[in-house]
């Protein structure tokens, strides 16, 4: 069962690791309804199955954390039992789920406080989060120009506008990736997602360091939106994913090389502010 669902979580680059964290936290149930001669055996069932979901997905910080929280609170817990320790562990994961799938709310929520009606935002690739707190500040009679890049070679840019293109009294448009630097001088703030943040960088969609970069040099503030989850304060060490090559030209490559990393590392000197759903961290001098 594990092992099908660590599968799964090396297959599922087009899913947010929100979602991934879930699933894998989900599927340690598995454990609870099985027999185990001893605690110490269970304990240790729990640690290498732990283990081998934090594996499926090196790059996913939520799923490293939340998988950690589970061990580290059955482990620290007082069962003296295999029951008791099962019965934590559906404790502690029905926990972990909670927070992972109503903290991406409570951050869009946080976030569409900060915008302010009028302003010209730019945004990469696609983020369920940032999309739910301009739908929420839309909701609230607020008004937008978008700017969408593509996000290649996938294109996720393309999810992301024509989800906004619905929303009534959003202006959106979408932009080829290169074209970022021409616009943001129109632009009132860059309005990112996160996949995580640590040792002092944030990681995100390949392209965001560069975006990040030209702000910067234009005095264009950037903000960073996501859960709290994706933080991680030290344990983790952020490994990007190396994608097919067929995703960037579908014919064979001769004589030449095709790099594609999902990810990129932008510092977090070139992020203004991080919102989560624990409230507004500063980082800018």
């Amino acid at each position: 069962m594990i092992d099908e669902t660590a599968e799964e979580i090396r297959e599922m680059q087009s899913h947010s690791s929100s979602v991934v964290a879930v699933k894998a936290a989900r599927s340690l149930r598995g454990l609870t309804d099985r027999e185990f001669p001893t605690l110490d055996n269970y304990l240790r069932t729990l640690e290498q199955n732990s283990d081998v979901l934090r594996r499926a997905n090196p790059s996913h910080a939520s799923l490293h954390n939340t998988q950690r929280e589970i061990v580290e609170h059955v482990l620290d817990s007082d069962a003296e039992t295999v029951a008791e320790a099962q019965a934590e562990t559906e404790e502690i994961i029905q926990e972990v789920v909670d927070a992972v799938e109503n903290g991406k709310q409570r951050a869009a929520e946080q976030a569409a406080k900060q915008l302010e009606s009028g302003e010209t935002i730019l945004t990469h690739d696609f983020s369920s989060t940032l999309l739910t707190a301009i739908r929420l500040a839309v909701e609230d009679g607020a008004e937008f120009t978008i700017y969408v890049t593509e996000a290649r070679p996938r294109y996720l840019g393309r999810k992301m506008v024509r989800q906004l293109a619905e929303l009534e009294g959003v202006e959106t448009h979408l932009l080829v990736d290169s074209a970022s630097g021409s616009y943001l001088p129109e632009v009132d703030r860059v309005l990112l997602g996160m996949t995580c943040i640590t040792e002092g960088n944030l990681y995100n969609r390949v392209g965001t360091f560069p975006i990040a970069t030209a702000a910067g040099e234009l005095d264009v503030p950037v903000v960073v939106v996501g859960s709290s989850a994706k933080i991680v304060d030290s344990g983790f060490s952020f490994t990007t994913e190396h994608r097919k090559a067929s995703e960037v030209m579908r014919e064979p490559a001769k004589n030449f090389i095709v790099d594609n990393p999902a990810y990129d590392a932008t510092p977090t000197r070139l992020v203004e502010k991080v919102i989560t759903d624990e409230g507004t961290t500063e980082l800018s001098e």
